[in-house]
């Protein structure tokens, strides 16, 4: 137990000495700038004057504004009771199930998660989450390549994926000695390479025909598309983020990944999954079936270091598939779609071209100048679309827009 005794002040003076304070401890403060009294705290307040305070400075914020904002988070309608269930105090705890056998309720939600995903995305088995999408591409390259028995260090991966989700990519894969190449058409012969990445749809909106390749293809899919377009069964490994399965925006965050693969890559999968059986009286019971992380076996065994999944998110995800059904979860994908496409066809007819041709609720729009056209949209409330460029801007629309928004929108440009 001697290494957790506190510091005596021969050790602090020799750590000291290392960093070239060899005084005393307040050194290590002394270039630290003193700003405040430059802060003008006001007094002291009370709880409720504080509240009141807080409320006042709230209302001076301009949060009426319609949405057409995209590219990897989306404005999606959450239906109340998720925030209901999600906070109750059995699903809302630090706790990680570690002890599967007295955990049963968090492992069912997490086993229906899995079973969804699963479905959604036409794969054999899902994980039971990951931290986020970016993580969720990467970890699927680390995969491939283990699969792969790091005999192909090497990664393709489309230009056309959520940029963010590139500089992930290359903070796993440069830590692993695993080389990235970058393309804008698959080539005809991938041998060479661990896997192939792309999105669908891809970050710009564009649908394109997933075709099989000779080599393991990841694809980062769009779940909410998933409710109308076909699932990329051509994929060995499916990944991407939840959050358009009814979480919050929450400025970016916390959201949760997933991961679905085809059966026989299951044992390579990172994380956890969670299976059904019996318990010794017959009863269904939920258990941890895989666990292939660092805390449960040898780390030389370990496909990841990931120390848990994110339950929580895949638990409001789970309620908000669970809520809506097969028939409601098709019907946001189709008012998010049709009004996409009314919102292009309109644009297209003031003379602001799509570059986009087969897209489900994203697309490129053509302007002028980027930082101008959006300065006026957001002028009349609206805050219109990523800028990509300086005279290209990413518009999407979800089923928490309405008719009124896209005539608006129009009668701003």
């Amino acid at each position: 137990m001697k290494n957790f005794i506190a510091h005596n002040d021969k050790i602090r003076n020799e750590m000291l000495e290392a960093i070239s304070y060899a005084s005393c401890v307040e050194d290590l403060f002394t270039k630290i700038p003193n700003k405040l009294k430059e802060l003008n705290l006001k007094n002291p307040l009370s709880e409720l004057e504080t509240q009141r305070y807080i409320k006042m400075l709230a209302h001076k914020n301009k949060v009426d504004y319609s949405y057409f904002m995209g590219g990897g988070v989306y404005n999606k309608f959450v239906p109340a009771c998720i925030d209901y269930i999600a906070k109750r105090f059995e699903f809302l705890t630090a706790y990680t199930p570690y002890q599967p056998e007295i955990s049963q309720g968090t492992l069912q939600i997490i086993y229906e998660f899995q079973t969804m995903i699963s479905r959604i995305t036409g794969m054999d088995i899902a994980n039971a989450s990951m931290y986020d999408g970016a993580s969720a591409c990467a970890e699927a390259i680390l995969m491939a390549n283990r699969i792969n028995k790091g005999k192909k260090n090497k990664a393709l991966v489309s230009r056309r994926l959520n940029p963010e989700y590139i500089s992930v990519i290359k903070t796993y894969l440069w830590a692993e000695n695993i080389e990235i190449e970058f393309f804008n058409s698959i080539p005809d012969n991938c041998s060479e390479y661990c896997c192939v990445l792309l999105q669908y749809p891809d970050y710009f909106g564009e649908i394109e025909e997933i075709k099989s390749i000779n080599t393991i293809l990841v694809v980062c899919a769009n779940l909410s598309a998933l409710s109308i377009i076909k699932p990329p069964i051509n994929a060995d490994i499916v990944v991407g983020d939840v959050q358009p399965l009814g979480i919050p925006m929450s400025y970016g965050g916390p959201h949760a990944g997933y991961m679905a693969c085809k059966q026989q890559y299951m044992r390579q999968m990172p994380g956890r999954l969670v299976g059904r059986t019996v318990d010794k009286e017959g009863e269904q019971a939920f258990t941890l079936t895989i666990q292939t992380r660092e805390q449960h076996i040898k780390r030389e065994k370990a496909t990841s270091n990931i120390c848990s999944n994110q339950s929580l998110i895949a638990l409001m995800s789970t309620l908000y598939l669970s809520l809506l059904g097969e028939k409601g979860f098709k019907q946001t994908g189709i008012i998010s779609a049709n009004l996409a496409h009314a919102l292009s066809k309109m644009l297209n007819g003031k003379g602001i071209k799509t570059l986009s041709k087969n897209f489900f609720n994203e697309f490129v729009i053509n302007v002028d100048n980027s930082d101008k056209f959006l300065a006026n949209l957001k002028k009349n409330g609206i805050l219109g679309g990523i800028k990509i460029d300086n005279d290209k801007i990413l518009v999407c629309t979800t089923e928490m827009n309405t008719e009124e928004d896209i005539v608006n929108y129009i009668e701003a440009v």
